[in-house]
């Protein structure tokens, strides 16, 4: 049997709606003013650097970064022809494929993230005070599905 949420849930739900559109646009417009690409550039590119090798399968991205799997292969084919990631045959399953992290990718994660922590701070971090963002993190973290701490 459903509930129907109330009127505080409701717009509590819209407001994070908008928020997270809001401010995810505003880092984005940051990010393009200084000539970086898109931010699911950097996102993919960081999950890559999370691990030891560098290397991960397209649907591993896929599950990490949520994005459609529509969308990360036109994402990885950019990413490769731009030179940030290889892409290679699987050393543990020769019909599978595996993305990997080029030093062009690691500097442009170096390059991309003082414009990005900016970014953050001026679109998110400043508008909040003291002890919010530990509180927020705690209640999102309640609504994501079981999975490792980013």
């Amino acid at each position: 049997m459903s509930k129907t949420p109330s009127e505080i849930e409701t717009a509590a739900w819209a407001r994070l709606i908008r928020a997270s559109t809001y401010v995810l646009a505003a880092v984005e417009a940051d990010l393009k003013k200084q000539g970086f690409p898109p931010l699911g550039w950097y996102d993919v590119l960081l999950e890559l650097k999370r691990e030891r090798d560098g290397a991960l399968s397209p649907s591993e991205i896929e599950n990490r970064t949520l994005l459609a799997q529509y969308n990360i292969s036109r994402l990885l084919a950019r990413l490769e022809t731009a030179g940030y990631v290889s892409k290679e045959k699987s050393e543990t399953d020769g019909r599978s494929v595996v993305v990997r992290l080029t030093g062009e990718g690691v500097e442009l994660l170096k390059r991309m993230w003082p414009a990005y922590a900016a970014a953050i701070h001026r679109h998110f971090s400043a508008r909040l005070e003291e002890g919010d963002a530990e509180q927020l993190g705690a209640i999102l973290a309640r609504l994501l599905p079981d999975r490792s701490p980013d």
